[in-house]
């Protein structure tokens, strides 16, 4: 475990740029977490909340100096029907057991396992995102009431449907204007953060004009006290299959952020376990506090690396400045309307989606570009967590398929010396090699078995295992299938060179085993004479 803990090398590099990076951090900061926490059925407490003490414990116990962490959009998407379903204590309650979730996979070294998650499914997964908080964010921007439907699409759809009987101008046009400018202003001087300027406008505008429109609502002006007493022991059971949807969530956005950190920079390299370990402690305690399940934030923490973050420091400065806008400014920010929020998280989802990356997909080819597309249907129709899944086993079906399709069974010519070309000829004609070429899997194991046997009648069958790279309890079995075909004509089947890490998979053979070719062409040929095949 102590290699969880921080330690005097996390802070060394610690520059002013680190502190100027993270008041930036915060700017952009603060709308988000007011809209994430507004999004997710908690209110705009919540999200302050989370941003502050879930961001503060993940900058100083999280396995990347440079990741900023708090309510994300991917979290929201999550929360809204747990909200529904299971109400405010039931949020939290699934927020305290995602944590422990969370700590056990650090301490199970699950981290590693990140680098598995092909690119096609992290694309359409952040597509799917986009998507869901851009539907979230219709009956905000439209000034209705939020209608009672689980799914998005039909809240949607819903909320439409009452804005056209009765229009409120109003919030559409403060939406659609804060989205138009921090989606200018992002191409005009990307480097700037537009939110927080935009937010300020429109809210100064809206009390002037004394608009017609839902504001945030009163805000607390200190942190609450920690308790417990959200916590329903009875409820444990009924809520950890959300709970394991939020960990699942938790550490694949926290992990990927961290490697996109890592690759904006020269010289960080994260630790994906204590990461999870950083992700879980914040997720224990900001529940406490009514926070809402956090996250590491791929945007947040794009800003901290372009604002030249170099340590730790940056992230608990982010931190430390919304705690002072808690309790400073908590009754400024209570006028903020809803729709100016919703117009933030708009433009917030149209950045999330990366044109190039989408283009370069399409262009790789159509199996990459299919595995996207289905990520990114089923994260809007399903969930998110089988959304993952089910990219998942599509990209392990293409891979698949590609890999079997290296598999080859090749004849190759005898090694039996240097022989007369007469004794050649007849060795020839009672003795063929093969090699087995790549993986011996299930998906091309069947394929193997009708081109071996095939083969024509000869005395002895010579299979070379030295290129055979992989090896399943399938293609064992079909490959012993094979053989028994052959036996049954009356061919004698030998195997060489065959790979300490394959011989268990192939003990079940039966059959003679020779470390080298030329040995095993050796006892073939005793056998021939044997059978009065060779003089």
């Amino acid at each position: 475990m102590t290699t969880f803990l921080p330690a005097r090398s996390d802070w060394v590099g610690a520059t002013r740029r680190d502190l100027l990076a993270g008041v930036t951090v915060a700017i952009v900061a603060l709308p988000l977490a007011l809209g994430f926490g507004v999004a997710s059925g908690l209110g705009a407490a919540s999200g302050l909340i989370t941003a502050v003490v879930a961001g503060a414990l993940a900058a100083v116990f999280g396995g990347s100096s440079l990741q900023v962490s708090g309510p994300t959009g991917a979290m929201t998407v999550v929360l809204v029907p747990i909200v529904a379903r299971h109400g405010v204590d039931g949020v939290l309650t699934v927020g305290l057991l995602a944590g422990v979730l969370l700590v056990v996979l650090a301490v199970a070294r699950a981290g590693r396992y990140m680098r598995y998650v092909p690119v096609p499914v992290v694309e359409g997964f952040t597509i799917g995102i986009a998507a869901v908080i851009a539907l979230q964010q219709v009956p905000a921007a439209l000034g209705v009431s939020t209608p009672d439907e689980e799914h998005v699409v039909l809240a949607a759809v819903a909320a439409f449907t009452d804005f056209v009987a009765a229009p409120r101008w109003e919030a559409v046009a403060l939406a659609g204007g804060v989205a138009l400018v921090m989606l200018v202003g992002a191409r005009w001087r990307p480097g700037v953060p537009f939110s927080l300027p935009a937010v300020v406008v429109a809210t100064l505008v809206t009390q002037w004009a004394a608009l017609p429109v839902a504001t945030i609502g009163a805000l607390p002006t200190a942190l609450p006290a920690p308790s417990l007493g959200f916590l329903d022991l009875g409820a444990l059971w009924s809520l950890l299959p959300s709970a394991v949807a939020v960990a699942a969530l938790a550490a694949l956005e926290s992990l990927l952020s961290a490697a996109v950190a890592d690759g904006m920079s020269v010289n960080q390299r994260h630790d994906p376990d204590r990461e999870l370990f950083g992700q879980g402690l914040a997720n224990l305690v900001a529940p406490l506090f009514g926070g809402v399940p956090a996250t590491a934030a791929i945007a947040r923490t794009a800003v901290n690396v372009r604002s030249g973050a170099t340590s730790r420091l940056a992230a608990l400065t982010h931190a430390v400045v919304l705690l002072l806008i808690v309790l400073v400014a908590a009754p400024w920010v209570a006028g903020v309307p809803l729709a100016v929020l919703a117009g933030v998280l708009l433009a917030t989802a149209v950045r999330m989606v990366e044109v190039g990356s989408v283009r370069a997909l399409a262009r790789a080819g159509r199996p990459d570009f299919a595995v996207l597309a289905l990520t990114a249907v089923a994260t809007l129709a399903l969930d998110l967590v089988t959304a993952v899944i089910v990219g998942l086993v599509l990209a392990g079906v293409f891979a698949l398929r590609a890999v079997s399709r290296t598999a080859r069974l090749q004849e190759v010519p005898l090694e039996p010396g240097d022989h007369r070309e007469e004794e050649r000829a007849l060795l020839a004609q009672h003795i063929v090699a093969y090699r087995l070429d790549g993986p011996l899997l299930f998906a091309a194991a069947h394929r193997f078995l009708l081109e071996l046997t095939e083969i024509a009648p000869v005395a002895v069958v010579i299979l070379r295992m030295s290129r055979l790279s992989a090896v399943d309890a399938t293609g064992a079995q079909v490959l012993r299938d094979a053989v028994r075909r052959l036996e049954h004509r009356g061919i004698t089947v030998l195997v060489s060179g065959v790979r300490d890490e394959h011989r268990r998979a192939l003990d079940a053979l039966d059959l003679p085993v020779f470390d080298h070719t030329p040995d095993a062409i050796d006892h073939a040929r005793t056998l021939l004479r044997e059978r009065d095949l060779l003089p």
